[in-house]
């Protein structure tokens, strides 16, 4: 399907440019992530609003094709957000439509304590085991040193997010995966455009997913995508994706199988409409034509924000080694070449009080975050509920230091080198007051 540009009058071009000034505007604030876009993603998403369409259409396919040719993935589904790609992603390889490989109820997943909950909770949602284990610091993934002692006879698959775009020891894990023929399912919603021996991630699990939201390396205001080289995967994906579907029609087109009327599936009566014939337990978890619109435009933008953004890493890096005696910095793995989400960085051991710190940072307009949910398995909705199974290896020693140590600054395309020496300017600041 063809999309035409619309032309916008003086009037409404008027209006986009404010529109546009008025984002990038942070006034002396430096925060943490950010969305930025020009008058493309207006154009776009003024074209898309105006064909009255608006559901998963023409702009959704353009979107998902520049982004799968990007990637290099032979099958990209976008959906409305990255934790519905999770959701979508896990709850495919529940399917029963998978015979003896299906994950059921009851079955290990090998997780991350540390990380963001909608990379464990599909797990749950589903009805499965999480089998919680440590991270590395400096690296910030997964310890690999676990897997073993992770496994038992109930583990079906293993799930795990590239942290703050840092990616794991990937091959390993796809050995490990490979050995005990193990599903691997790849968060990659913090991590597009990172690299591992050259080759992009997302493009090493069974599934891998992708987040849209405005604080990641692209954005569609809220969206996902999830990603797969297995065609026999294709079809369970779109299923769930589209309410469950069993029919396979693009959205607004009719009987694509040329055999609409004659079908004869479960219990129903043959020539039941193939459009209402449910495979799969799904939802409606599209995007919209709208939020794709904006995608279109982001994903020409791409190659220029991971390129400031790992500009933007090296200078933090560089800067940030003066204050060594007080902070653990990140590092990558040799093979790794990030696309960061943003600048970790852990306290020593009683250097410094990260409240007190944190706190000095917000007051001088200085944005920061924790490495989210920090250690999971002392959250409430697990921690306080005796009806969720989850298993932990170790103690969890990283994860617990990272949990009360570590914090994020920001690293975006939406930052400059004058505000970086700003956030170094700051640092030393709080750490000539702490010296008095």
């Amino acid at each position: 399907m063809k999309i035409t540009k619309v032309k916008m009058d003086k009037d409404i071009r008027k209006i986009v440019k404010a529109a546009i000034l008025k984002n990038q505007k942070t006034g002396d604030a430096i925060p943490v992530s950010g969305k930025i876009f020009d008058e493309a993603e207006l154009s776009n998403l003024i074209q898309a609003s105006l064909e009255g369409w608006w559901t998963e259409g023409k702009w959704t396919e353009e979107f998902e094709n520049k982004l799968k040719k990007f990637l290099g993935v032979k099958y990209l589904f976008a959906c409305n957000s990255g934790s519905s790609a999770n959701l979508l992603a896990f709850s495919a390889l529940c399917s029963p439509s998978l015979g003896s490989r299906r994950i059921k109820k009851g079955d290990e997943v090998i997780t991350l304590a540390c990380g963001f909950p909608t990379t464990v909770n599909p797990i749950i949602q589903n009805g499965c085991i999480p089998v919680f284990i440590d991270i590395e610091l400096e690296t910030y993934g997964i310890n690999v040193d676990e897997l073993e002692k992770a496994r038992s006879k109930k583990t079906k698959a293993v799930f795990v997010a590239h942290t703050l775009g840092n990616p794991f020891n990937i091959l390993k894990v796809r050995s490990f995966c490979n050995k005990h023929k193990l599903w691997l399912i790849e968060d990659n919603c913090d991590a597009l455009g990172s690299k591992y021996k050259g080759k992009y991630t997302g493009n090493f699990g069974d599934i891998s997913t992708l987040s849209f939201y405005p604080a990641h390396h692209i954005t569609t205001a809220e969206g996902g995508a999830v990603m797969t080289d297995n065609p026999k995967l294709v079809k369970i994906i779109r299923s769930i994706r589209d309410w469950g579907r069993h029919c396979w029609c693009p959205t607004g087109k009719d009987n694509t199988c040329k055999n609409r009327y004659n079908w004869q599936l479960g219990k129903l009566p043959k020539g039941y409409d193939h459009k209402y014939i449910y495979g799969e337990i799904g939802y409606n978890l599209k995007i919209s034509d709208l939020h794709a619109a904006i995608g279109v435009a982001q994903v020409d933008k791409l190659p220029s924000f991971i390129k400031i953004r790992k500009k933007n890493f090296a200078n933090l890096s560089k800067q940030m080694k003066q204050f060594e005696e007080y902070f653990i910095l990140p590092k990558s793995l040799k093979d790794a070449d990030p696309s960061w989400f943003g600048f970790l960085i852990t306290i020593k051991e009683g250097k410094v009080d990260r409240g007190d710190l944190l706190r000095y940072l917000e007051k001088n307009r200085v944005g920061s975050r924790l490495l989210f949910g920090g250690n999971l398995t002392k959250q409430p909705y697990l921690s306080d509920n005796k009806d969720i199974k989850f298993r932990i290896v170790g103690k969890l020693k990283n994860t617990d230091y990272i949990m009360k140590n570590t914090f994020w600054i920001g690293l975006y395309q939406g930052i400059d080198e004058k505000m970086i020496d700003r956030v170094i300017k700051v640092f030393k600041i709080y750490f000539s007051k702490q010296n008095k």
